[in-house]
């Protein structure tokens, strides 16, 4: 209790205010304890349960602990909850039992027989446990010998009030466990407390309230009382509850003064019967107004006072609550109550001195209102506002008749004399507005100061009412406005009219020209003040031209628009400027329109015609129908006299219905001007009587579409206007990105000639600069031909030629770059290039005749379409653009002009090699130079041609054949890999300046000798002298070999015996015609030596079925490799073919072989007795090459039989 008294703080009635809570004891240990204390006391919620019923709820405690002082403590009497110590707590660290006798009990004896003398019960004795100084202290007790002698000494039975706190500083789970023990204690004492005072003083305030009745009852007094509740309340965050107190103030108040307008008045209410000197309006940019309560603690505040400082904290708890659209809505409320109140309670206001109240509480509320909100809340919720801004509009206009402000001649000396008055009543401005711009204050004091500055400020707040009640749909209100504020403008759109009425003399009109003109003269000195009249009355709109004619202009460039306006005054008018109102709008798919898009669907010559007005008084869609009058007679219905007569309106209720979609009533005229940031202007214009052209010039800025709205021609701060421009008129500005185009010039590009391409570079936004270029990536197969000269076309977006530059294209091993001439922006770049890509063809592109391995020696794209079209090769180029940080790849299709087909012919063992060379395009070409090269280079081999070795002219879609013999001496190799090469050039072209190179064609021709010569005969039965059709003939098939032991017989089929090898052959006899009935085994396995001239015959019957020269059967020969082999082992779902007759194995080798024989169902089984599952022997069809057929292209006579009746003869 030793430490030095700090001077009590006065208290200051905030939101800062928290419970007291006195602190006693060793404040030097508090002051190391206060930091954590005060920041764990408010972190866990504690649920406080009240009386009477009431829903509990969840509170954050926060206390403000202060050193003890018996000061503290409350007198009888003291109301003052914020003032209350609502806990008392002592502080000590003592470990030691002799420092404890000398001073800690006397010390604690002290402090509670303070607390007892003021009926304090509540009160916490806290013990800090300190380790650190209890290792230096040698003669100590135990730490529950301290607590147990302090609860013995002073606890009693009441050993809880007694804690524990150990080593609060340090960062343990001990010392967390006790700091949260300690503060759960805290909180329960700590609201405890507050439960039970806050309790009592409601108890006493309820008893106060019903002594209302009794004399020498005040109002002030207990407003004071049960404000210091809502301050308890607001300290605690309670703010509804808070705000429950001054609403029952409010209605108790406002009950008391309705009694004494009905006779039953109170006593205290003499004290706001005073007369209103001040008339400052509500303050509400302060939570408390210290002046007004301090007025109302005082007994001195008159009406406006109390209902100024009332609203005021009711205010401050809405916006805490977050319902600024319930202040406007009690605001409103407030201001006509007190204006009734004043009348009620007969209280002397100075004439004004309301109004004044009226204007600043309305705009000090919109004010504080838009100072928490943001726009888009305002705008949302004009419905709560609007009233206000009208009530202030009325009170304004009210102030400026009262003052002389809006009479023609202005304010007189009274006048002065009542606004001097006005101002006084204002007093000095508040400090918190000092230093705003566009304070209440200052725009009452300036609206009074001057006739033009009461028709400004008038004007402003009237229309913007007008909109506010025009946007939520409230059209009679913003009418009720409009009504009043056509004074203003009444007699100019009169002599508006007037001047453009052709039935009046020249002078009339004249002179009402002049009443304009002179107004607008005079009002020059009112920035910002507009009066708006219609259009028509004044001047009409006949045409408009857009250049350039499309309205279609790029980011940057320039648009031109001219209008032709017919000026119907008499004389010439000088306007200040000629608007027109730009509405801009960002469409969702404006990447879609481009120059060529915008340009293919606007569709005008850039001329818009208006119709033009057939009458002064145009009738409007909206205008209201003509009156329907009748007389009404009421007579008596005794003696039926006439009572009263009149006139009535039959379509009322047409007259008054809500117009659709009418003008808003912004000014009398239904005229309303549209502001935006888009507005094409012309300055200084004189307008002569008739038509006058105008031209408005742009530069086009953001892309988009531009709808012209409004036009407008202003004299001063008259403003005549054409609400509405129509039909509608746009324009649009598009912005582009650099582009590449290549394209060929021809349908296809040829491969093998040169050809050429179409480069479109379509600039955009990018200005091309000198050093800008292509590079392109040269690919392999394809050139680009460099001529000794290239030129560029430059065109503008309209297709204007502007310029010809010449190309600088240089080229080396892996790029090509082509300089492109210097262009502005939104400009076209053409030029052509000549590319050749290399002709070349392979066994994978043409059809082949005999089996063949192709090679493709470059990375293409080969598309094979059906039936006879060419193929086509796709070279995909890189290009590098300067305006592109990215290549752009682009693809050119090149179709092979030729197709080309081979076949390998025999005769006997002679062998030639046929190829066929087809054009496919629709040029004709020359061809010459025609070659065939072995290019495995064979030794002994030989390519002998058979053709024409001059040129050979080949028309389109016509086919070329060249045949070659090949020769050797010695054993030919298994395989030929030739290569077939022509010259070839367009042969309707003049001689090119560059050399073509051969086309060529590659093949693999197989098994190209002959092993096998068959040889079959027909010869009719024994005695007949010819075949007839119905008896069986005797068919002898002969097989011959050539040659002895070659590589190709080693296989599978091979057998070795001790004199020879042979090997395994199936015949089979098929006639595909249908002329031969084979009767008995069509095929059989023959063993044939492999030798030379070994022969085996085979002999069957055949029938004739047909009369005629027949052809032979056919006769094919297979190898047939036994079961055992190594691809019988492989046992997948192909292996393995099984029919009636025959049961085989394919060779997977030639299920794709154009020359490969398949086994037909028509032949004889050779394994019939295999069960199915087995492994089946395989047949392996015999290279075309290998096998001769003497016999083919022979046929056979065969004559009817003598008993046929109908003849059936088979030509062939």
């Amino acid at each position: 209790m030793d430490a030095p008294e700090e001077p009590l703080p006065p208290v200051i009635y905030t939101m800062e205010n928290k419970p007291i809570v006195t602190c006693a004891g060793d404040q030097n240990l508090f002051t190391s304890i206060y930091p954590t204390l005060s920041q764990q006391l408010p972190r866990e919620p504690m649920e406080w349960r009240r009386s009477y019923g009431r829903a509990p709820k969840m509170i954050h405690l926060e206390s403000n602990f202060v050193q003890f002082k018996e000061e503290l403590l409350p007198k009888e009497g003291n109301k003052a909850l914020l003032t209350f110590p609502f806990l008392h707590i002592y502080w000590t660290e003592c470990c030691d039992t002799e420092v404890y006798k000398a001073t800690v009990k006397d010390d604690l004896t002290k402090w509670q027989n303070v607390l007892k003398a003021h009926s304090s019960v509540d009160w916490l004795i806290v013990v800090v446990e300190n380790d650190a100084k209890k290792k230096n202290k040698t003669n100590i007790l135990p730490r529950t010998s301290i607590v147990d002698k302090i609860r013995n000494d002073f606890c009693n039975k009441q050993s809880d009030r007694c804690v524990v706190l150990s080593d609060p500083l340090k960062d343990s789970s001990r010392t967390q466990e006790s700091w949260n023990a300690f503060l759960t204690k805290l909180r329960t004492l700590l609201l405890m407390s507050f439960t039970k005072n806050l309790g009592k003083f409601e108890d006493d305030m309820r008893t106060l309230r019903e002594k209302r009745t009794e004399p020498g009852w005040s109002f002030c007094e207990y407003f004071m009382v049960q404000e210091e509740l809502a301050f308890v309340f607001e300290m605690l965050q309670q703010f509804e509850d808070a705000l429950v107190q001054y609403d029952e103030l409010d209605a108790l108040f406002s009950q008391y003064v309705v009694n004494f307008g009905a006779g039953d008045g109170a006593n205290w209410l003499t004290f706001f019967c005073q007369p209103v000197k001040s008339w400052n309006g509500l303050v509400l940019r302060k939570p408390i107004d210290m002046e007004k309560r301090e007025l109302i603690q005082r007994q001195e505040a008159t009406l406006l006072d109390l209902r100024s400082y009332l609203f005021s904290r009711q205010c401050t708890l809405l916006l805490f609550l977050q319902r600024p659209w319930e202040v406007a809505q009690r605001a409103l409320e407030l201001l006509h109550s007190c204006v009734q109140e004043l009348k009620l309670l007969e209280v002397s206001v100075p004439p004004g001195a309301l109004d004044c109240w009226v204007f600043l509480s309305c705009l000090e509320v919109l004010q504080r209102i838009e100072g928490c909100c943001d726009r888009a809340q305002i705008d949302s919720n004009i419905a709560h506002t609007v009233g206000l801004w009208s009530y202030a509009t009325e009170k304004l206009k009210a102030l400026g008749y009262l003052c002389g402000l809006v009479s023609e001649k202005g304010p007189n000396s009274e006048d002065l004399n009542r606004t001097v008055d006005l101002l006084a009543g204002l007093g000095a401005e508040r400090p918190e507005t000092a230093n705003t711009a566009q304070s209440p204050y200052k725009k009452l004091r300036e609206a009074l100061s001057s006739v033009e500055a009461f028709e400004k400020h008038y004007l402003d707040l009237s229309h913007a009412t007008i909109e506010m009640y025009t946007s939520i749909g409230r059209t009679r209100s913003a009418k009720l406005v409009g009504k009043d504020v056509a004074e203003f403008y009444i007699y100019l759109q009169t002599s508006s009219l007037l001047a453009s009425d052709g039935h009046l003399t020249q002078e009339e009109r004249a002179h009402f020209c002049q009443e304009i003109l002179s107004f607008a003269k005079q009002q020059v000195d009112s920035p910002g003040h507009r009066i708006l009249l219609p259009m028509h009355s004044f001047a009409q709109l006949r045409d408009l031209h857009f250049d350039p004619s499309n309205a279609v202009v790029h980011a940057g460039g320039a648009l031109s628009v001219e209008i032709t306006l017919y000026s119907q005054m008499p004389v010439p008018v000088h306007m200040d400027q000629i608007a027109v109102n730009v509405h801009f709008n960002i469409e969702k798919n404006s990447y879609r329109k481009t120059a060529e898009w915008l340009t293919k669907h606007k569709t005008s010559n850039g001329i818009i015609n208006f119709p033009a007005e057939t009458s002064l008084f145009p009738v409007s869609q909206n205008s209201s129908p003509a009156l329907e009058l009748s007389e009404m007679f009421e007579r008596s219905p005794s003696d039926n006299s006439l009572n009263t007569t009149g006139i009535i309106c039959r379509n009322v209720h047409m007259l008054l219905r809500k117009q659709e979609g009418g003008s808003s009533l912004e000014t009398p005229s239904g005229v309303a001007l549209e502001d935006g940031a888009h507005v094409l202007r012309c300055s200084s214009v004189t307008l002569q009587p008739g038509a006058n052209r105008i031209a408005f010039r742009t530069q086009a800025k953001e892309p988009g579409t531009y709808t012209l709205r409004q036009l407008c021609a202003s004299v001063g701060p008259v403003w005549f206007v054409l609400p509405h421009i129509y039909p509608i008129v746009q324009y649009d500005v598009y912005s582009q990105e650099p582009q590449l185009h290549v394209e060929p010039l021809a349908d296809s590009l040829l491969a093998g000639i040169p050809q050429k391409v179409k480069f479109t570079v379509t600039t955009g936004h990018y200005t091309v600069k000198n050093g800008d270029s292509l590079q392109l990536s040269n690919v392999e197969a394809m050139l680009i031909l460099c001529q000794t000269e290239n030129r560029a076309t430059i065109f503008s977006n309209s297709r204007e030629e502007s310029s010809v530059a010449s190309l600088r294209i240089q080229a080396s091993d892996k790029v090509t770059s082509i300089g492109l001439p210097a262009a502005p922006a939104y400009h076209v770049i053409e030029f052509e290039l000549e590319v050749l890509s290399l002709p070349s063809a392979s066994a994978a592109m043409g059809e082949r005749g005999t089996q063949g391995t192709p090679e493709i020696h470059r990375k293409q794209k080969d598309r094979q379409r059906t039936g006879h079209c060419m193929v086509t090769t796709d070279h995909k180029v890189s290009i590098d653009c300067p305006w592109s940080i990215y290549s752009t790849v682009i693809a050119l299709t090149f179709s092979v002009p030729f197709r080309t087909t081979h076949s390998l012919l025999s005769s006997g063992t002679r062998k030639y090699v046929q190829v066929c060379v087809q054009n496919l395009s629709e040029l004709d070409f020359q061809l010459s130079d025609s070659s065939l090269v072995d290019v495995g280079n064979a030794a002994d081999l030989q390519l002998a041609p058979l053709n024409a070795q001059c040129q050979q002219h080949i028309h389109s879609k016509q086919s070329v054949f060249f045949v070659w013999e090949i020769q050797w001496t010695q054993e030919p190799p298994p395989a030929l890999h030739c290569q077939f090469s022509v010259g070839f050039s367009p042969a309707s072209e003049e001689r090119l300046s560059i050399s073509l190179k051969p086309y060529t064609y590659e093949f693999q021709v197989e098994n190209f000798f002959t092993l096998y010569t068959v040889k079959a005969e027909i010869s009719p039965a024994v005695g007949a002298e010819y075949c007839r059709t119905g008896s069986l003939c005797s068919l002898e098939v002969s097989i011959t070999r050539l040659a002895d032991l070659l590589e190709v017989d080693k296989d599978e089929a091979l057998t070795e015996s001790d004199e020879y090898f042979s090997t395994k052959l199936m015949y089979e006899v098929v006639d595909n015609s249908s002329n031969w009935a084979v009767c008995g085994k069509s095929c059989g396995v023959v063993s044939m030596p492999v030798a030379a001239q070994a022969t085996h015959r085979v002999h069957m019957e055949v029938m004739p079925l047909f009369a005629g020269y027949l052809p032979l059967p056919d006769v094919r020969l297979f190898k047939y490799l036994p079961h055992h082999s190594a691809h019988s082992s492989q046992l997948d779902a192909d292996s393995w073919i099984e029919n009636d007759s025959l049961s085989v194995d394919k060779h997977p080798d030639d299920q794709l072989d154009c020359s490969s024989v398949r086994s037909r169902g028509s032949v004889a089984s050779v394994a019939s007795s295999e069960h199915k599952g087995l492994p089946m022997p395989r047949l392996q069809a015999l290279p075309a090459g290998q096998v001769f057929n003497s016999s083919m292209g022979m046929q056979v006579l065969v004559i009817p039989s003598q008993d046929d009746h109908v003849l059936e003869v088979s030509v062939t």
